[in-house]
């Protein structure tokens, strides 16, 4: 299995992740439905978040991971499983309020983003547990605990 991340810095910010960090969070969540991805994470401020937050999911507010995933014309077969956008900022104060580790809060967000890009969703509640699930899964591997702990 291989992930080919284009890692596209947009904004500073003190103490993200490495490339190394992200395409390890990455093939987490894609390895076990693809046997080679590509894909792009985009680091962005608030106000591009926000931008494209409100360009395609009509909320005017920065996020903290959008996916957009890549479609490919009929007939064409491309590794290519689509884009991240994460805004550091936010994922840095969810952390802080949700008292969790920003690295693993962030693998989290990339885990999270991914399987959005796979067609996994959380918009009707057995999707959400499906998909919660699979995020769990996945951070155990990396030694991360449960992102939903609270929840219960």
């Amino acid at each position: 299995m291989s992930v080919d991340l284009d890692l596209q810095i947009a904004c500073e910010f003190d103490d993200l992740p490495s490339q190394t960090q992200f395409e390890l969070w990455a093939s987490q969540a894609l390895q076990p439905y693809l046997e080679h991805s590509e894909l792009t994470i985009r680091i962005a401020d608030e106000h591009e978040s926000q931008e494209l937050n409100h360009q395609y999911r009509g909320k005017n507010k920065p996020t903290n991971v959008l996916s957009f995933p890549f479609e490919a014309p009929p007939g064409i077969e491309l590794p290519l499983v689509g884009d991240l956008i994460i805004c550091p900022q936010v994922v840095k104060q969810e952390a802080i309020e949700q008292e969790k580790p920003f690295h693993e809060h962030f693998a989290h967000m990339v885990i999270h983003g991914c399987l959005h890009l796979l067609g996994f969703d959380h918009i009707n509640e057995q999707d959400a547990i499906e998909m919660e699930s699979l995020e769990k899964e996945f951070l155990a591997k990396l030694g991360i605990s449960d992102p939903y702990r609270d929840d219960l």
